[in-house]
């Protein structure tokens, strides 16, 4: 028996699937394997975790709080190794005064200092030798003759300026806050005073008393 042309030439045909079918299966496959490929290709790149950059943290400068104390001029002399003018940061003692100008002579007689006074701006100290009185320290520890302490509600203004720290003035000053306000009532009254806190009240107050 001879074969047909169409027999000879075509493809044989899956079995139980017909040819056009089977035509349909391959382009849908392919199809979705172009689908596939373009949407991974196009897929959004994530940069790594680590490479992020990271936010920057902003550090506000800390500024000083208030203005810097004041210094305070003092005069030491007596036994002393090297007495004149110190200047000292407010606030500062009597040791403190002794140490800037080379500190007590063996013949200072310390016994009779407090080292621990506070000193204010215009101080004299004078740290009395062995044997001397007593009143040779009196700027540290003010007497009956010394002329201190000075009342701050009878006080004119040129008595107010021999106290240690009071210049013409905050002397000045003291009298007419007196004066506007009525007598002072207690020491810490003078902090009403312009030009007056705490370091330099602390160095007035064996100088001055609050008379009634």
């Amino acid at each position: 028996m001879s074969e047909t042309p169409s027999e000879r030439g075509a493809p044989a045909a899956a079995p139980g699937m017909p040819v056009s079918r089977q035509g349909a299966l391959l382009v849908l496959g392919g199809a979705l394997v172009v689908v596939i490929g373009f949407a991974l290709w196009n897929r959004p790149q994530v940069p790594p975790a680590e490479s992020r950059p990271s936010p920057e943290v902003m550090v506000a400068p800390v500024s000083a709080v208030g203005p810097a104390p004041a210094p305070v001029t003092v005069h030491v002399s007596g036994a002393v190794a090297a007495p004149g003018l110190v200047v000292l940061p407010e606030g500062s003692r009597v040791a403190d005064a002794i140490g800037a100008v080379g500190g007590a002579l063996s013949g200072a007689e310390l016994r009779l200092v407090n080292l621990a006074a506070p000193v204010a701006d215009g101080m004299h100290l004078d740290i009395p030798w062995a044997g001397e009185h007593p009143d040779a320290a009196v700027a540290l520890s003010p007497g009956a003759g010394s002329g201190y302490p000075v009342d701050l509600n009878r006080a004119d203004h040129e008595a107010l300026t021999g106290i240690p720290g009071v210049g013409e003035v905050l002397a000045l000053r003291i009298v007419a806050h007196r004066e506007s306000h009525g007598p002072f009532m207690t020491m810490e009254d003078l902090l009403d005073v312009p030009g007056i806190g705490e370091g330099r009240l602390a160095g007035m107050r064996d100088y001055v008393e609050v008379g009634r």
